[in-house]
């Protein structure tokens, strides 16, 4: 077996494995363990509340979060920060990182979902519910591993504290928003979007510690540069 098959197994898949394992059992434990156990049995009713207080305006805010974190967006934004990844550092390893996080997510929510069948909170929706599972929020997942992927990437290129806090603080309202827009819209129960986190911080530490890791070596060792002519070959 190849050294980067080696890598990619130990490092990428199971990894991700696991998480998919660890996702599909906090599912079975939130639908059919703890079902009607606090803090679940307190899930609608935090979610009628916020059905309650919608307003015209805060329905307006809560549709520009739920946008940033559609399937459409997620994958233009992606494609085109990795593109302007790759156009400023002119490398590949910053924008493999990013797409491989935000498509290991994407993995895991889509094999949580087929194993795990929630229904969506019993208040009114307001966007049309994907043929999913309620359990994990996709979008949040998607915009956990995005938009907190781009905050490491541009934190670690950041050369002073202020400028990693700002980063942090400012991208990672973005999932913070989707969050609480996805429950305020009536898709999502909270639990969904707290396995969510999970999911997508997971998936950018995963890719993080196996793309990120410059002392991770993928396929062959470089070369030993040639000797001089005339110095002995060593075996």
């Amino acid at each position: 077996m190849s050294e980067t098959l080696v890598q990619c197994v130990r490092r990428v898949v199971l990894p991700v494995t696991l998480l998919l394992s660890v996702m599909v059992l906090l599912g079975v434990l939130v639908t059919r363990v703890f079902a009607r156990s606090w803090p679940f049995t307190a899930e609608d009713a935090v979610n009628r509340e916020l059905a309650a207080d919608r307003t015209s305006g805060w329905n307006d805010v809560s549709l520009v979060f739920s946008t940033l974190a559609s399937t459409q967006v997620i994958v233009l934004v992606t494609g085109l920060v990795a593109l302007l990844l790759f156009l400023w550092l002119r490398r590949w390893r910053e924008p493999i990182f990013l797409c491989a996080a935000v498509s290991a997510q994407a993995l895991v929510f889509l094999l949580t979902t087929l194993a795990i069948d929630r229904r969506r909170p019993a208040v009114e929706h307001m966007d049309v519910s994907p043929p999913t599972s309620s359990f994990p929020s996709g979008h949040t997942s998607a915009a956990v591993a995005l938009y907190v992927g781009i905050a490491l990437l541009l934190a670690l290129r950041a050369r002073s504290t202020p400028a990693k806090v700002a980063w942090w603080s400012l991208l990672l309202l973005v999932p913070l928003g989707v969050a609480m827009t996805r429950m305020y819209r009536g898709m999502h129960h909270p639990s969904d979007v707290v396995a969510s986190f999970l999911n997508g911080g997971t998936c950018v530490a995963i890719m993080a510690r196996a793309i990120l890791d410059r002392s991770v070596r993928w396929g062959r060792a470089k070369l030993a540069p040639l000797a001089p002519a005339g110095s002995p070959v060593r075996g």
